[in-house]
């Protein structure tokens, strides 16, 4: 009779310990869901380097208040050791559950900064939005930018990497420098030129298509307006683009937001009101439609284009001097009536 009460005792122990045991890893798993109280108000970027091991992931989370403890993740680790911790940067902003961290290192869900590149930016323009971001690392860009050894072999001519910064959205590591920028952006460049099939002579293409880029944004009009600049061209015609004259401005740090008589009489070689024939190089990095107005031009006898003035962006077109005299004349009657002001 005695041994059976121990076995009893020993049996409602190991049930009771059972219950414990049950209830302590049914609290530990609940906490495992809870977001971490303790962090706090500024975000937090945590590097995972590659070959990291499970126990430095863990103790760097902690130290950086991410998670509550090491062990917590690293049970989760135990739990699932097939799972791959991806390498990366991560940007935590708020409170987070162990499991929900554990799951955001797996999925491999890492920091980066967005770079949103609109058709026609100039380098100027790209600079700026680099420094805007939160590219620590790439405040320098436009000293890269100026330096045009990254397309030396697509266009020996080339004075900077203006016009091969192709425009697009980019998503960059934090830590991501200008140079790094700036070979993303001109290998992207490379992989649009290809598809389009170019013909040899990027330089003239591509400068250009800058100017195309600049005059216009409707899409039909782009092959026009590269046929126009293509006819003055053969006809030894100055082409007289005012974003060539805008340009010229900015690289002596002069530009005052609008063209004045002083700007058209500036001694640059991007003036094309003074100098005849292209630029010395492109004023902007145009996109895909406009580089292929500039491969494939529209069959036109145009040498003159304004702007309605209707603020569409629309412009109208003639072949000769007459034709494009009535053309300014609706357009400053337009803008007049309208209050656009658009070229």
């Amino acid at each position: 009779m005695k041994g059976v009460k121990r076995f009893l005792r020993i049996v409602i122990f190991l049930f009771a310990l059972a219950l414990a045991a049950g209830a302590f890893g049914a609290y530990t798993w609940r906490q495992m869901e809870v977001p971490y109280q303790g962090f706090g108000e500024q975000a937090v970027f945590l590097e995972v380097e590659r070959g990291m091991s499970s126990g430095r992931i863990a103790g760097r989370l902690a130290e950086a208040g991410i998670i509550a403890h090491p062990w917590q993740f690293l049970l989760l680790r135990y739990l699932r050791p097939g799972a791959t911790l991806q390498a990366g940067e991560y940007r935590f902003t708020g409170p987070a559950s162990v499991r929900t961290v554990f799951a955001r290192l797996v999925r491999g869900d890492v920091y980066y900064v967005s770079l949103v590149i609109p058709e026609g930016a100039n380098l100027f323009e790209i600079a700026a939005l680099v420094a805007a971001s939160d590219l620590r690392n790439a405040k320098d860009f436009l000293k890269h930018a100026r330096d045009p050894s990254l397309v030396r072999d697509l266009d020996p001519e080339a004075p900077s990497l203006e016009g091969y910064l192709f425009p697009s959205t980019y998503q960059f590591r934090r830590k991501a420098t200008a140079a790094e920028i700036c070979a993303r952006l001109t290998g992207e460049f490379r992989k649009q030129w290809k598809a389009l099939g170019a013909p040899a002579g990027a330089h003239r293409l591509v400068t250009l298509a800058s100017l195309v880029e600049k005059e216009t944004s409707i899409a039909e009009e782009r092959p026009v307006v590269a046929s126009v600049y293509g006819n003055r061209l053969r006809e030894g015609m100055r082409l007289d683009c005012d974003p060539t004259v805008i340009y010229a401005a900015l690289l002596e740090g002069k530009y005052r937001g609008t063209i004045y008589q002083s700007d058209l009489q500036r001694d640059s070689p991007y003036n094309t009101y003074r100098r005849a024939g292209l630029p010395p190089g492109p004023i902007a990095n145009p996109g895909a439609a406009a580089l292929r107005a500039a491969i494939h031009p529209a069959e036109t006898g145009y040498l003159f284009f304004v702007a309605k003035g209707d603020g569409s962006g629309a412009h109208r077109f003639s072949e000769n001097l007459s034709g494009h005299t009535a053309n300014v004349n609706n357009y400053r009657k337009a803008v007049k009536a309208s209050g656009a002001g658009a070229r």
